[in-house]
């Protein structure tokens, strides 16, 4: 499904850290909605059915869907033609991964997957600029509905070179690491350390850690 290397970037631009849009750097627009009911047998008694409902295109109404085997195909916009797929691939009623044509041009660049299965979506890939290839991979690392690690290929190389990451879930980035040079190692990181929100510190291969350069706005410079 991706193109993307997760084993070539080091230290704090580490593969691991996208293993789940992130309240601090994006949100993500597509959502789906599990429905448990009660369903009576023939013998009276109940059994708990799943009826999954989808909005691919953020706009507050549930999408139209028709699902077979398995696969679930998703019209937002009522054209006719499916901006979105879903599939389950263990038959239990939860898809585990979304696919999804976000801007309409026929060819899908996101994709939603369940990684825990826990049967909440916690990873999105995502090709930015419609090359054919993931650049960008976010995730829920703590399963609490929200991305708060985000890594991005920035020069097409296929491998991360910036990865932004809310640690504290407080929706603002703790920390960013940038691998400017394209050797597998941080040379840049940027860093909250009290939790303002504003980044105080960098640390640069050129520059002893914990030195800061800050504007009176708190943005670092």
């Amino acid at each position: 499904m991706s193109e993307y290397d997760e084993t070539a970037v080091e230290e704090d631009v580490a593969a691991e850290d996208y293993t789940a849009e992130e309240e601090t750097y994006t949100e993500d627009t597509t959502a789906y909605d599990d429905t448990y009911a009660e369903e009576e047998t023939y013998d009276g008694s109940s059994v708990s059915t799943v009826t999954e409902t989808f909005d691919v295109d953020g706009d507050g109404y549930a999408d139209e869907t028709i699902s077979s085997d398995g696969v679930t195909l998703i019209d937002s916009d009522g054209d006719g033609d499916a901006e979105g797929m879903a599939v389950d691939y263990d038959g239990d009623g939860i898809s585990d991964e979304l696919s999804v044509d976000a801007d309409g041009d026929g060819t899908i660049e996101s994709f939603a997957s369940d990684t825990d299965g826990d049967g909440l979506i916690d990873t999105y890939e995502s090709d930015t600029d419609g090359d054919g290839f993931t650049d960008q991979v976010s995730v829920d690392t703590n399963a609490d509905g929200y991305v708060d690690s985000v890594a991005t290929d920035s020069n097409g190389d296929g491998f991360a070179d910036t990865v932004a990451t809310d640690y504290n879930a407080d929706g603002l980035v703790d920390e960013i690491s940038v691998d400017s040079n394209a050797d597998g190692t941080a040379d840049t990181v940027l860093s909250d350390t009290d939790e303002d929100g504003f980044l105080d510190t960098a640390y640069t291969e050129a520059v002893p850690e914990g030195d800061s350069f800050q504007s009176q706005t708190g943005q670092v410079i």
